[in-house]
């Protein structure tokens, strides 16, 4: 059990399904999570609840963790993290979150060991769901929505802001990994990856 973490760890990229939604802010969490599962040549699989497919989710070989990425909407994640935690026999303790944040700057990264979900819709779902704030998260900034937050986490990195994401969607996914695979705790992530500008 590496670094006070339960294993098997799981480690969520939170987004939205279909492809209207693909390379949008709210979708950072499943883009970062992406790029890891490139570097693991990972080929996910279907978890299902009664019989629904709520989640797309791979267990590395030597089953010390586990990535997942809820197939609901957002306002919905909570029920495929409570779902794949069940399947792993894990407790939040071992869980991981990665998310968009509209609060910080564009390629600000911000690793959490808990705390509320700030307004974010998929942060309070597992909250709801797992009937605690206790786990780990990654924040993501994707810059200032001014008035209109809707519409603007569900809209696409403009041309200029791309070098910047690309960038910082790279380092999210080795912060999942050093996570994930090599345990680091929360403390190390922090001192290692926060940071408020890229």
């Amino acid at each position: 059990m590496a670094q006070g973490y339960d294993a098997p760890r799981l480690i969520v990229g939170l987004g939205n399904p279909g492809d209207e939604y693909v390379r949008t802010r709210h979708n950072v969490g499943f883009d970062s999570l992406d790029l890891w599962a490139q570097r693991l040549q990972a080929s996910p699989t279907w978890l299902k609840a009664g019989g629904e497919r709520i989640a797309r989710i791979w267990r590395s070989p030597d089953q010390s963790f586990a990535l997942l990425w809820p197939m609901n909407y957002m306002n919905r994640s909570g029920r495929a993290v409570k779902e794949a935690l069940k399947w792993l026999e894990a407790t939040p303790a071992s869980l991981f979150v990665i998310t968009d944040d509209f609060h910080l700057p564009l390629g600000a990264l911000r690793v959490r060991p808990g705390g509320s979900p700030g307004g974010h819709n998929g942060l309070a779902s597992i909250e709801d769901y797992l009937g605690t704030s206790e786990f780990a998260r990654l924040r993501i900034g994707v810059g200032d929505p001014g008035n209109d937050s809707v519409d603007f986490v569900l809209s696409r990195f403009r041309k200029s802001e791309q070098e910047t994401v690309e960038e910082t969607l790279e380092s999210a996914s080795w912060v999942a990994e050093d996570f994930g695979a090599k345990g680091m705790s929360c403390e190390d992530l922090m001192a290692r990856y926060n940071r408020r500008m890229p």
